[in-house]
């Protein structure tokens, strides 16, 4: 009775194990869909990125505030300025901002701190690099 009781609590425990993971799966499916939701409504693409989603997310949507601002041709000035500057106070110095519609790029960044994205016709390089106090001695 005692090994039929044993093999019983294994085998909950199997199918609580199996339950979690499925769960897991489930909420990974749930926010890819969301993921590609928000990049469909901002009409992004991603070419590359070393960020977390949640700070890709600002980057688009503070990009499609400022295209939105103005309407006609994009401002790529104001654009890689307004990501610059927000991207500074939010998540620290040294942010910088590539964006227009033809440019080559080789850049050294931070982990993390990297995404290479279309909006619309525009191109939008962002990345962090380290700042390392100067040692005036």
């Amino acid at each position: 009775m005692r090994e039929r009781e044993r093999n019983m609590e294994g085998v909950e425990m199997e199918l609580e194990r199996r339950s979690k993971f499925l769960n897991s799966l489930i909420q990974q499916k749930k926010k890819a869909k969301e993921q590609q939701d928000l990049k469909d409504e901002f009409n992004v693409r991603v070419r590359a990125s070393d960020m977390p989603l949640p700070v890709q997310n600002r980057a688009f949507s503070l990009s499609r505030e400022v295209l939105n601002a103005t309407p006609g041709k994009a401002d790529n000035k104001r654009l890689a300025l307004a990501l610059k500057k927000d991207f500074d106070s939010a998540y620290g110095p040294a942010w910088h901002c590539i964006v227009g519609t033809s440019f080559g790029s080789y850049v050294t960044h931070s982990i993390g701190g990297f995404i290479y994205f279309q909006i619309d016709k525009v191109y939008v390089l962002l990345f962090k690099t380290a700042v390392e106090p100067l040692d005036h001695q």
